[in-house]
């Protein structure tokens, strides 16, 4: 077990393809905190856990070791009606057509970082990507202006999010103590109660605020909320979902958007067809790109569901309280539903199309993200202003090795790029 925690967690994409090669599309991995897990990567047998609506497969329960972050009343972490319910007064808050009026705040944060950037120097990209993509919501969510309430959230939440991932400690039961002099531990809740403190003035600001029926931003949109016995979320129930869209939201899109650049600056015919289309007004290319983008370096590795129950898959029947975990790494490697499943090949996704069933970077079924629509628009608009604003050039000769932060993978390097030229 302890060598099969340590490949899972230091050399995530190598053991998985080992594991898949040795022992076929679903096998078994012994972990600490989970326990027994079974990776799966057959699209049929994927499709069984989407078809459950939460009555065999708890995702909550397995996904439990994030609770320290988000809090027990999180949508990542609910199961059954409770999760139903918090998902119904979360999902108007994110519908598709309430992205477009976000365009304009995407851009001028997204010009503002770029106009930053050095010149003819090395620099590591998901920082930056980090800065603008945790700007918008939080601008999205608290509808903040520029100001010290914005300053001091972002600040809090930035040491927050930077702690919790240099120790993984949030993730690690045994790692929630301080160990002598070494306070880690300590220093993380400290500053989980500073940003929480934060969360809660907010919230109670906004409860009092005369125009709160006109606001159009997520806090405001979610303390109108009422479900269907009309019932508003309590203040906790509030912090919860916040920390979620804060510290769950940005970090993934920042990620998608550091990968993106990491491939398309080293596949010159990609960047320049891309460039071409765009000049030409179009989006198609770009939009085909993001997905590529988003099949051959996946954020999240895998899904992850608890049995209550003794469930089929396959030919296989898996015990309750084991983990079932669709692989979306191995699912989007698959050779034989993307041939050459290791080169970047927007025309895969030209037609527009993409298989909900072996295209999974939001999940599936009734857990898919929330916030799929928001970072899916907010990448069309990031991307295309800081290719009109500046010449960037890869940093390295090949493209950057995968790192597993959490339960994210990372570029190992955080896509070392070099501006050339303002373009604007």
């Amino acid at each position: 077990m302890p060598l099969q925690a340590l490949l899972w967690e230091f050399r995530f994409p190598q053991f998985v393809e080992r594991c898949r090669q040795r022992y076929g599309d679903t096998f078994i991995v012994n972990l600490p905190v989970s326990g027994k897990v079974v990776s799966i990567c057959d699209p049929d047998l994927i499709r069984t856990v989407f078809a459950d609506h939460g009555d065999r497969m708890h995702a909550g329960e397995a996904n439990h070791v994030l609770e320290p972050a988000l809090g027990s009343h999180s949508v990542l972490l609910l199961d059954g009606t409770e999760h139903m319910r918090q998902r119904r007064l979360m999902l108007p808050s994110f519908r598709g057509d309430r992205m477009q009026r976000y365009s304009t705040l995407m851009t001028d944060i997204t010009a503002h970082e770029v106009d930053r950037w050095p010149l003819h120097r090395a620099f590591p990209l998901r920082p930056s990507m980090q800065a603008i993509t945790l700007q918008v919501i939080l601008r999205a969510v608290f509808g903040l202006r520029e100001g010290a309430v914005l300053t001091q959230l972002r600040d809090r939440i930035s040491r927050l999010l930077e702690l919790g991932q240099a120790s993984r400690l949030s993730l690690i039961p045994q790692l929630h103590r301080d160990f002598g002099p070494i306070r880690t531990w300590s220093r993380w809740l400290e500053l989980r109660g500073v940003v929480d403190e934060a969360l809660y003035g907010e919230i109670r600001r906004r409860r009092a605020a005369p125009d709160l029926a006109e606001r159009d931003d997520v806090l405001s949109l979610l303390l109108l909320a009422r479900d269907e016995q009309g019932e508003a979320m309590t203040d906790v129930e509030l912090r919860d979902q916040l920390m979620t869209l804060l510290l769950a939201g940005h970090e993934t899109t920042a990620t998608s958007l550091a990968w993106f650049f990491d491939l398309v600056l080293h596949e010159p015919a990609v960047e320049q067809r891309l460039h071409r289309d765009l000049a030409e007004g179009s989006t198609r290319y770009l939009e085909a790109t993001i997905k590529e983008t988003m099949r051959l370096r996946p954020v999240v590795p895998f899904i992850a569901r608890r049995l209550t129950e003794p469930v089929q898959i396959g030919s296989y029947r898996i015990p309750a309280g084991m983990v079932l975990v669709p692989s979306i790494y191995l699912t989007h490697h698959r050779a034989d539903i993307y041939p050459e499943p290791e080169q970047l090949r927007p025309e895969r996704f030209l037609d527009g199309r993409t298989d909900t069933l072996s295209w999974l970077p939001f999940g599936g079924g009734i857990r898919r993200c929330l916030g799929a629509s928001f970072a899916s628009y907010e990448m069309r608009v990031v991307v295309p202003e800081i290719l009109r604003r500046v010449r960037l050039r890869s940093a390295s000769p090949k493209r950057e090795a995968i790192r597993k932060r959490s339960v994210t993978l990372t570029p190992a390097r955080d896509t070392r790029v070099i501006a050339d030229e303002r373009l604007t």
